[in-house]
């Protein structure tokens, strides 16, 4: 009530002239008058809810005169419906009081809207303003309630016999001074775990968001430290909430209930100091019926609703008003969770492969030719098409020159300088399947089903196939996200899942991860130190992002997922995988939000980078047209080969370009529009 006050004068006082707030502050005094005139009448049903029982009983039943007793009864009934009449009307009058402060804090959230651009106005309008005024009018309802119900109550007692208020009023007196007590220190607590709250959502909001690149990145540990830190500091406060909640349940007990206990304790001594037994029931009815529950309305009523009024009143504040610490945190929502920001700056992956000024540098690729699939002995196979039954096998790419793609945001960087061994030699595959199965479940058709492949280091390998068909359980797998039921994955010569193999791949999937931070600090999640200028505005430009990096103001311009498009922030991220140091880059449609010009681009960017190997799920023909080799998977059937070979000899690789526009053929430049694979 202190706050709405403080509300009510901030808004309004202050902001009306001088001649007109003397007629405010009028109008609200005969508001007031009204209000305590119809409480007075709802009391006087309490106030002869007891004393109507006790004459009934003494002067009616007890001294055999029926009569008596039913008129004292009617009497009582007949205040029950004065007492309802008066609530109702009670009810129009709090609506004038609370209805003004509702508008003028509407009045204040729209001015601060127009005159500061506010973003939260539309919530403070439509919302906020809405509770502030529901919180106060049931405030307002509890309060007077109280007040004139303990009033009647109190009155009535006297009426019947002093020694009856000697025995009630102590109690009372104690449990509201305990409440009271609990007022400010509940208020409190309960914010914190409002705060406490909210920052646990919020949280687990952003992670559910990311948690395929959290995965991919290796960063589980940490992430679910930064939960379990959010998760624990909400118990913490939860704890500390419900031990003040216990005082607080201790003060009702001892307002509301012990003077029930004793009065019927004290029976035999207030019968013996002339206490009549109507006067003892009618107490025992105004304790019960009356003054329990007025106090419990206004336990629980200023317990929820002056909180939420609290909360709300501090989220439309002006900032001059704005109150320190947790009170400011429940009002502005930080603009990234740390977990984001440990993601960008805490290195976790081990040491890879040196990179000097930053960009990779792998061996040489072996010369262009045929390379085969390796099978249980690697045998070669003859150039062409590998078109198998029953099992998956499919012939390694020749290199076609330098290959890197983007990894995913939350990929953890490297900690150590590259160059440690981590990296394959001459002559290993930076990527190997040998007998890999894998299925969703121990009934479940097989997704990959004995698959061998093999691509060297500098490979360019698409993976087309019909939707559902398993090419993300594909990358999904080679990324160690999956784990298969048999067989092996190797990254440049080290097992998956594992963390040398983690430090030498990147997987971007569909959506690509922007965190909330500078650009610069974005496009180097993948590093562990910062990369210099010159170079991040060479790989902007390679990739396409240069106008959208001049756009936003720079590499040092603040970056909001929630304002770029879907194909911005994956430009985000090929830029942020082309600076990284991960020779082995998997693509699970991770340009399907570019046009086939920026796309090509990206690729074509990726294609220009030395040691690069890239194994990309592709959506579009030209996509698939610009790798060297092309894998298509058709569950238990693959078939392999360059886009010229599968023409001719794969029936559902000429299904899925069917939908092209004009005749395929082999050449070696992008189409200029063609349209997406029908995958």
């Amino acid at each position: 009530m202190t706050t709405a006050g403080r509300w009510r004068g901030s808004l309004a006082v202050r902001a009306l002239p001088r001649r007109r707030r003397g007629g405010l502050l009028r109008v609200r005094k005969r508001v007031l008058l009204r209000l305590a005139f119809w409480s007075v009448l709802e009391a006087g049903q309490t106030f002869l809810l007891g004393y109507a029982l006790a004459r009934a009983l003494d002067a009616g039943f007890l001294a055999g005169d029926v009569r008596t007793g039913l008129a004292w009864l009617a009497a009582a009934g007949g205040g029950v419906g004065v007492g309802a009449y008066g609530t109702r009307r009670v009810y129009g009058v709090v609506a004038d009081l609370v209805e003004p402060v509702r508008d003028r804090l509407v009045a204040g959230v729209v001015a601060r809207g127009v005159r500061e651009a506010d973003r939260g106005a539309l919530s403070g309008l439509t919302q906020q303003a809405e509770i502030a005024r529901d919180a106060l009018a049931g405030l307002v309802m509890v309060s007077r309630s109280f007040v004139f119900t303990a009033a009647g109550a109190l009155a009535g007692l006297c009426a019947l016999a002093l020694p009856l208020l000697l025995v009630v009023g102590p109690p009372l007196l104690a449990g509201l001074v305990l409440f009271a007590a609990t007022l400010r220190p509940l208020a409190r607590r309960q914010e914190a775990f409002l705060v406490a709250d909210e920052a646990l959502a919020g949280g687990l909001g952003e992670m559910c968001q990311g948690l395929r690149d959290v995965t991919a990145a290796g960063a589980e540990k940490r992430v679910a430290a930064d939960a379990g830190e959010r998760v624990d500091a909400e118990y913490r406060a939860a704890r500390a909430l419900a031990r003040w909640s216990v005082v607080r349940v201790a003060a009702l007990a001892i307002g509301g209930q012990l003077p029930s206990v004793l009065l019927l304790a004290a029976a035999p001594w207030l019968l013996r100091h002339g206490v009549t037994a109507g006067a003892l029931v009618g107490a025992l009815a105004y304790v019960t019926q009356s003054l329990l529950p007025a106090l419990q309305n206004l336990v629980h009523g200023l317990g929820t609703g002056g909180t939420r009024l609290t909360v709300v009143l501090r989220r439309l504040q002006p900032p001059g008003m704005t109150a320190p610490s947790s009170q400011h945190r429940l009002a502005t929502t930080p603009a990234a969770p740390p977990s984001q920001h440990r993601l960008a700056t805490t290195p976790t992956a081990p040491p890879g492969p040196a990179h000097g000024t930053g960009r990779h540098t792998a061996p040489a690729p072996p010369p262009d030719g045929p390379h085969v699939a390796s099978g249980p002995t690697t045998p070669a196979a003859p150039p062409g098409p590998a078109h198998r039954t029953g099992r998956h096998t499919a012939p390694a790419a020749p290199p076609d020159g330098p290959h890197v793609a983007s990894g995913p945001a939350a990929q953890a960087p490297p900690t150590a300088a590259f160059g440690s061994g981590v990296a394959a030699g001459a002559g290993v595959p930076a990527l190997a399947l040998r007998h890999v199965t894998f299925a969703y479940g121990p009934a479940s058709a097989a997704v990959l089903d004995r698959l061998d492949l093999r691509v060297p280091q500098g490979g360019h390998l698409a993976v087309v196939g019909p939707s559902g068909i398993g090419k993300s359980t594909l990358t999904a797998v080679v990324a160690g996200l999956l784990e298969p039921a048999h067989g092996e994955v190797r990254v440049c010569g080290h097992p998956v899942p594992g963390a040398r193999a983690a430090a030498l791949r990147v997987l971007i999937p569909q959506e690509a991860y922007v965190c909330t931070g500078t650009l610069a600090e974005n496009l180097g999640l993948l590093r562990a130190d910062p990369v210099p200028e010159p170079e991040l505005l060479a790989a902007a430009e390679a990739v396409g992002l240069a106008p959208l990096l001049e756009r936003l103001g720079g590499p040092d311009a603040p970056v909001r997922p929630a304002v770029l498009s879907a194909g911005e922030r994956q430009l985000i991220a090929l830029a942020r995988a082309y600076l990284s140091p991960a020779p082995l880059a998997l693509l699970d449609e991770a340009t399907c939000h570019l046009d086939p010009a920026a796309e090509a681009r990206a690729e074509q960017a990726f294609a220009a980078r030395p040691g690069g190997t890239l194994v990309v799920v592709a959506h579009r023909i030209d996509s698939a047209r610009r790798a060297r080799r092309i894998l298509v998977m058709d569950g238990p059937r693959t078939s392999y080969g360059t886009h010229g070979e599968l023409l001719r000899t794969c029936p559902l690789y000429r299904e899925l370009v069917a939908p092209s526009a004009r005749p395929l053929t082999l050449h070696d430049g992008p189409a200029a529009s063609e349209p997406p694979l029908a995958l």
